[in-house]
């Protein structure tokens, strides 16, 4: 939510934003805000008169009483009430204006930065540099799916029945080694200087109308039914949340933080060939990284944590490349975005792993996290990234690390929880 005083003093600039979302529908957004704040501000204004008013009504009855004019004071009483009267009726007023600017400024997008490219969608996002040698070798890569059934690592069947399509089973060696990329994500985290923490899984409605868009909310998020609770969709909905209402002590800025939780989601996506395997699913888990810093530190942070990524994965001998994120293609609450896609030797092109993105303040004044400065208080800017998520970061090491005899090799970081294993040799 960008700040209102933006839209008073420069409309154009708002709907000129819009625009490069290609979000054309929503300028009207902006008239409706600006008509509805100036209706408030008039509403506001006959509010504090009212009161002035009541309040010298309410001395003259003080002198009236004191002086034994009890019938002059019961007419002025009269008065009194009428204007109280008035009150409820302008506060009633000033609660329905604030409540529809809030419901128009929640839709209206934050302002992205200038090194945004400008696009419709994610066909056009920009490739911006690879990392690592993206090889096809000269032996057939099996899909994901056939790989792990060489290890009988993977059960669906059984989680169909269970819990219904889009759910899954891990099972052996390929359980064993997704546990151990998560723990390695942890561990890389920690020693970049994150404070590790486990969150909950489930959040309330104000939370999740303070993390993310509308239109997100409808598309990813599970209602637990009867209650104001939402399971989380990434750990950075609650961990952002964690904040709500609070007022961050300057000097513990930046907050760093790396969190684990299981994500959930309604979207299983296009049907396909990829349905077959752990591609798309409504239940994953996933590292993430959550940074609160000073707004003149963000765009240093958001380098700083893609290129944390893009380290790990080289780690894990995957290579990847780093895509800038166009302005159709990014959600209404990001300033700038990046995804770090994984090379498929199969498919023989990247897929997205990550996806780094600063939000600017728009959180923190939903939330209502700020920190106190000697010129007064300010939002904090936050910002996210995943660290690792799997099964699709698995897809890529099985893909990017198996042998043409059915062995899949295990990068060195990852043997310490392997132990000590230097390979996975097939049971089939």
């Amino acid at each position: 939510m960008i700040d209102i005083k933006l839209i008073r003093e420069n409309s154009e600039l708002v709907k000129e934003n819009m625009k490069k979302k290609f979000q054309d529908h929503k300028l009207v957004l902006v008239d409706e805000v600006l008509e509805l704040d100036k209706k408030n501000r008039e509403a506001k204004l006959n509010g504090d008169n009212l009161r002035s008013e009541r309040k010298k009504l309410s001395e003259q009855i003080g002198n009236l009483m004191r002086t034994g004019q009890k019938d002059e004071a019961e007419k002025i009483k009269n008065e009194v009430q009428k204007v109280n009267d008035a009150l409820l009726e302008n506060e009633a007023l000033e609660e329905k204006y604030s409540e529809e600017i809030k419901t128009r400024m929640m839709k209206i997008p934050n302002i992205i930065d200038d090194s945004v490219p400008i696009g419709k969608d994610d066909s056009e996002n920009v490739e911006v540099a690879k990392f690592g040698e993206p090889v096809v070798p000269a032996y057939e890569i099996p899909h994901h799916a056939d790989i792990i059934a060489k290890f009988d690592g993977l059960d669906k069947e059984s989680a169909g029945r269970t819990s219904g399509v889009g759910f899954y089973y891990l099972v052996g060696d390929i359980a064993r080694l997704h546990e151990a990329m998560l723990a390695y994500a942890r561990d890389f985290m920690i020693d970049n200087g994150f404070t590790y923490c486990i969150p909950p899984f489930m959040i309330r409605s104000d939370v999740v109308t303070g993390v993310m868009s509308f239109d997100e909310m409808e598309a990813m998020m599970y209602k637990i039914e009867g209650e104001d609770l939402y399971l989380i969709g990434t750990s950075e909905h609650s961990m952002i949340g964690r904040f709500q209402g609070q007022m961050v002590d300057e000097a513990k800025l930046p907050i760093t933080l790396t969190s684990y939780s299981p994500c959930f989601r309604k979207e299983i996506g296009s049907h396909g060939l990829e349905e077959r395997g752990l591609y798309r699913v409504h239940q994953f888990e996933k590292q993430e990284m959550i940074v609160l810093c000073k707004p003149e530190d963000s765009m240093d942070w958001y380098n700083k944590m893609k290129n944390m990524s893009i380290k790990l994965f080289q780690n894990l001998d995957i290579p990847v490349r780093q895509l800038d994120c166009c302005s159709g293609d990014m959600a209404d609450l990001k300033v700038k975005s990046c995804d770090i896609e994984a090379w498929s030797p199969r498919q023989q092109k990247y897929f997205e792993v990550c996806s780094c993105s600063t939000l600017g303040d728009a959180q923190a004044r939903r939330l209502g996290i700020r920190y106190k400065t000697k010129e007064g208080n300010k939002f904090v800017h936050t910002l996210n990234n995943t660290v690792l998520a799997t099964p699709r970061a698995l897809i890529a090491l099985l893909e990017c690390n198996y042998n043409e005899d059915g062995s899949v090799n295990i990068p060195k970081v990852l043997q310490p929880y392997m132990g000590g294993k230097e390979k996975l040799l097939p049971l089939k």
